[in-house]
């Protein structure tokens, strides 16, 4: 098991990249880099995609100690990192962790990339279209028609 910390250390040293360096590829504050590989802090959401992209890793590879396979679920990455744009973090991780149930889908074969990328877009389209059907049948009532 290897910790956060020491995967961001890690990786940064393999891009040749000092700490500020790091910084500015993220586009994170050169002291909030110094927190994460002291191990004081753990990014939010979207500074860990901004780390996890300079440092060519998966978000789940930083924030799973198990995992020590730096690709692993990077097919998938932006997929959420949109969702959690677009829907918010909530909606991010169960988008997550439905596309990670649906891994075994892809073992052993030979799934080429831009079939990966159309089944993760379907995946993300029919959620999406599925939260708004949900909003617009059980959404908030017109609190201006229940006063009345």
């Amino acid at each position: 098991m290897t910790a956060f910390k020491d995967k961001v250390r890690y990786h940064r040293g393999q891009l040749g990249l000092n700490q500020k360096q790091l910084a500015e590829k993220a586009g994170i504050g050169f002291r909030t880099i110094v927190t994460y590989e002291s191990g004081e802090r753990f990014p939010q959401a979207a500074q860990l995609y901004k780390l996890a992209k300079a440092l060519d890793v998966s978000t789940e590879y930083l924030k799973d100690d198990t995992i020590e396979d730096p690709t692993y679920g990077l097919d998938r990455m932006d997929y959420v990192e949109e969702m959690r744009k677009k829907e918010g973090r909530k909606e991010s991780l169960d988008l997550e962790k439905m596309l990670q149930q649906n891994q075994a889908l892809f073992a052993g074969g030979t799934v080429s990339e831009e079939a990966k990328d159309a089944y993760f877009q379907a995946v993300m389209k029919a959620y999406l279209e599925c939260k708004e059907s949900a909003r617009q049948t059980f959404g908030r009532k017109n609190t201006a028609a229940s006063e009345q």
